[in-house]
């Protein structure tokens, strides 16, 4: 599993949106200036997230987007599964995937539906609210 370019920047946008969601609808230039971001890749990342309602866009002024619901009812693994082609860690347990013939003698095949379980659950445990305003925060493990 490799995280795409698109699936990094719409965490950024969603926790940018979280960040400001008490100035109300946010331009689309300002968020892309905020992080960094060419406005035309950003466009494409913010249709698809208006598209299955993960934001709500207003047009003409005082216009932008804006979150739809709460900070703490997005999970990154929501985010990162719209995103993203699959987040499984072998092609067998994509969703839609054919059924592989070998499924019944396979030996490493509760190893990769583990591994899938570790990913989902992993990223299901954080939520938007989680990840605003951390700086640093998870850069002070210690063995």
């Amino acid at each position: 599993m490799l995280i795409s370019t698109k699936g990094r920047y719409s965490l950024r946008v969603m926790i940018d949106l979280a960040e400001h969601q008490s100035e109300g609808y946010i331009p689309l230039k300002t968020v892309a200036e905020r992080q960094e971001i060419s406005e035309k890749y950003l466009e494409s990342i913010i249709k698809l997230l208006v598209k299955e309602r993960f934001l709500a866009g207003l047009r003409g002024k005082g216009g932008g987007y804006r979150l739809t619901r709460a900070p703490d009812q997005y999970t990154v693994y929501s985010i990162l599964a719209l995103t993203e082609e699959s987040l499984s860690p072998v092609s067998c347990l994509e969703a839609g995937a054919a059924v592989c013939p070998r499924m019944a003698e396979c030996r490493t095949l509760p190893l990769w539906q583990g591994l899938n379980q570790v990913i989902r659950d992993y990223l299901e445990q954080f939520t938007l609210a989680d990840l605003m305003y951390r700086e640093n925060e998870w850069n002070d493990y210690v063995i």
